[in-house]
């Protein structure tokens, strides 16, 4: 039984199909376990599984799938030929930044005349896209292509038109009104679209230009086949799609896993002295480090500074500047901590003062004394430890600005544009979103969202879930298995690490690390022997008075992992466990 001293997930088991699972350990001959993941992940073909596993870069997509793609090439290639300059202009974050970076140096390596702009943090959404509009005109720019932005902004788009600047908008974000009027809208949310994959990022559908461009001018002759080399750009895609949450399964998981292999061996001086700064070797660099480690600092900029400095990085040729620009990017970051640590115990008081915010099925809170800039990556932390839809709204002069995050279960446009009377503007996606309101419409707002939720939502929607893939007895983990396992990788969004599950007794009592963590030696028989595995409950410390029993048996959910701190062994990363 599951004790009730434990603030448990529900578990969820694995799917149960011996023979579908049978079939793909004949067809690819793979492990077992291996197979058992792929059936609990849903996969129904082994097509399906071949491309999971295998996808090669000839793969991708081709990128005139996109509607309105010949539209944005033949304009690219007209300014292209007349060398007229384009300005690129991007949103303020990584994936922002990775994209302006991306198309900026693309137009310089065809030796095209090009500027980026990318907007800083706090500026008023009426004046984004349109504060470009001097830097065009004195640049001498007849075309503005948008990343990562531009789909919801209709009327500012409008302003640039009327004053003889052409837009081409590459986006990923859902359209939330009218699509603007220009020359092109690349977006694979549009609703005519066809494109097979929704889920690239905006730095994925900046490369997809390039490529396009570069297909077209290629077949016209106009410039060599080995003039540009699309695979340079790919450490971008990686580096952007990972920071902003894209799904890494189909065409976005060709993109990662060969943009990898590109950032560990990138000739980008800046990102080498950036990753350096985070104090990782370069052959280390995973879907985990980019998001714990390089996508903080460089997000630090365009929530608290001057995201300019991001693309400055990416771009920059020369040591020193790439030393200095990297220097402030660490000092950002420390900052953005400050900050969000202020804040975490601001909200943590916020909420052991009204403990009644936590019995709704959705959480909305707002503050004057919230940065704007922070409030997404709080938002994030508290919709997931919380499991519910969670909307944080920094105010200031009467003006609060919104981050939304939310769960599977509760998709927030489609609330969002039930609540629009209340809102000055909203846009982003269906779990990730954000939004201005005026500050005397936060009260009624929160009542009418906090309602949706309770109608929508149940009980076990709001519960945590701990999603197990497949049971593994402790003579398969071997270093041959953690091999096979690598071919799940990249990890990330909707393509998280596997989460076994094993039952085994306690070959003596767990020891406390740091006062906070758990150390548990467990151990397994069977014909071959006894097995003893070292596993680490991270958070789980205050569970230690419960397992001193003797020849307690757990059944325990967890990661394995190779561990090299002393010699080479593989130890488990306990995400749960239950008394059985």
């Amino acid at each position: 039984m599951q004790p009730h001293y434990l603030d448990e997930p529900l578990w969820i088991y694995p799917k149960d199909d011996p023979q579908w699972k049978e079939t793909i350990v004949k067809e690819f001959k793979i492990h077992p376990v291996i197979a058992q993941i792929l059936v609990s992940r849903g996969f129904t073909t082994l097509e399906q599984i071949h491309d999971y596993l295998y996808a090669k870069l000839p793969d991708l997509y081709d990128p005139f799938l996109l509607e309105e793609m010949q539209a944005a090439v033949d304009r690219v290639s007209k300014a292209i030929a007349l060398a007229e300059p384009i300005l690129i202009y991007g949103d303020n974050d990584v994936d922002g930044m990775t994209g302006t970076a991306l198309l900026t140096e693309f137009f310089q390596d065809l030796g095209t005349p090009v500027f980026f702009y990318v907007a800083n943090p706090g500026t008023p959404r009426e004046r984004l896209i349109v504060e470009a509009l001097e830097y065009a005109k004195q640049n001498q720019c007849k075309l503005l292509i948008t990343v990562d932005c531009g789909v919801t902004a209709a009327a500012e788009i409008a302003t640039i038109v009327q004053n003889d600047l052409e837009v081409i908008i590459t986006d990923h974000h859902e359209p939330t009104d009218k699509i603007p009027h220009c020359v092109a809208t690349l977006n694979p949310k549009l609703l005519n679209s066809t494109y097979p994959n929704r889920e690239i990022t905006g730095v994925g559908v900046a490369f997809k230009l390039a490529h396009a461009v570069t297909n077209y001018l290629v077949s016209e002759g106009k410039i060599p086949p080995k003039k540009i080399d699309l695979k340079r750009y790919l450490d971008l895609v990686a580096l952007g799609t990972v920071a902003d949450m894209g799904s890494l399964i189909g065409e976005n998981r060709i993109l990662v896993r060969y943009g990898l292999r590109q950032l560990r061996k990138t000739k980008r001086i800046g990102l080498m002295k950036l990753v350096s700064v985070c104090g990782i070797d370069p052959n280390d660099i995973t879907t985990f480090t980019i998001a714990s480690k390089i996508a903080p600092r460089l997000n630090s900029l365009g929530r608290i500074a001057e995201p300019q400095k991001g693309v400055q990085l990416l771009l920059v040729r020369n040591a020193q500047t790439a030393e200095k620009l990297a220097a402030d990017l660490d000092l950002s970051n420390i900052e953005r901590q400050k900050i969000e640590r202020t804040m975490s115990v601001d909200v943590d008081n916020l909420l052991s003062a009204n403990p009644e915010i936590l019995q709704n099925k959705a959480i909305v809170m707002f503050s004057d004394k919230w940065h704007p800039g922070v409030i997404a990556i709080l938002s994030t932390r508290f919709a997931k430890h919380y499991n519910r839809p969670t909307v944080m709204i920094s105010l200031e002069n009467g003006i609060g600005k919104g981050s939304l995050r939310s769960i599977p279960e509760f998709p927030l446009l489609s609330v969002l544009k039930d609540c629009s009377d209340l809102l000055t503007n909203f846009g982003g996606h269906d779990f990730a979103a954000g939004l201005t309101i005026p500050e005397k419409n936060i009260g009624e707002f929160r009542k009418r969202f906090i309602e949706i939720a309770h109608k929508t939502l149940t009980d076990s929607d709001v519960r945590t879930k701990l999603y197990l893939d497949a049971e593994i007895k402790f003579p398969e983990l071997t270093f041959d298995f953690m091999e096979s396992m690598r071919l799940l990788e990249p990890y990330g969004n909707e393509n998280p690490q596997p989460i076994l599950y094993s039952d085994a007794k306690q070959a003596w009592p767990p020891k406390v690390i740091s006062k906070l963590h758990l150390k548990l030696y467990l151990e397994q028989s069977d014909e071959q022997g006894d097995r003893i595995l070292e596993g680490v409950a991270f958070g789980k410390a205050q569970q230690s008075p419960f397992l001193r029993k003797k020849d307690l048996v757990l059944r325990v959910a967890f990661t394995p992992q190779i561990d090299t701190h002393q010699g080479t062994s593989i130890q488990l990363l306990i995400r749960n466990f239950i008394i059985i």
